[in-house]
């Protein structure tokens, strides 16, 4: 299914046929420059390479993430690059995310060899230079609704991390040194100076 779109008119939204997890890594494959996610509703999300910036807050984010995790040693830190699908049947890839190894251990073998049908426990986005902030809040929202215990929207230009938890009211934290978890990745604490800035 390949296809050429304009990278000035990313992202984008696709209408697609049904896909198993198979034919849809086959289809993200035949278009390595691009990522894509899909929704509950089958349709497909375009979105442009991130700029080498926000790649390298992205970076910092993780390696925070992935050595508290090799430290905490409860669960698995997964970047932009690992896939999941949800309850809602939406396939979504979360800048950084957690899963408790608990959690894990209730999927076959297979099943760990591919996209992870669950939603991670805890889950960070972070917004681009491309990203409609309304778009990501409904998306944090889909991840609070489809299980996930914890998110935080990080946005850099405001230097703001908006907080969501279940059943409760947005939490909005701006221009703070860190930001520290809780519930399932009580211990976490994200620091935020090199995310702000990561070339400082």
């Amino acid at each position: 299914m390949a296809f050429t779109i304009d990278e000035k008119l990313l992202p984008a939204t696709l209408t697609a046929q049904p896909m198993t997890d198979d034919e849809f890594a086959a289809f993200c494959a035949e278009h390595p420059d691009l990522f894509f996610e899909m929704t509950a509703e089958g349709e497909v999300i375009v979105m442009p390479p991130t700029y080498s910036v926000t790649d390298a807050r992205n970076g910092e984010i993780m390696r925070q993430l992935g050595n508290w995790a090799l430290h905490n040693r409860r669960g698995t830190a997964t970047g932009s690059s690992g896939g999941f699908v949800l309850p809602s049947g939406a396939r979504r890839s979360p800048d950084a995310a957690w899963t408790s190894k608990a959690r894990l251990a209730q999927l076959d073998s297979q099943s760990l060899r591919a996209f992870w049908h669950l939603s991670p426990d805890f889950v960070i986005e972070l917004k681009f230079d491309s990203d409609r902030i309304a778009t990501l809040r409904k998306k944090m929202e889909e991840w609070i609704a489809n299980g996930a215990q914890l998110a935080w929207l990080i946005n850099p230009e405001e230097k703001t991390v908006e907080i969501f938890r279940s059943n409760q009211q947005v939490q909005a934290v701006t221009g703070a040194g860190s930001v520290t978890g809780e519930g399932p990745v009580a211990g976490f604490v994200l620091e935020l100076a090199r995310v702000w800035d990561p070339l400082g």
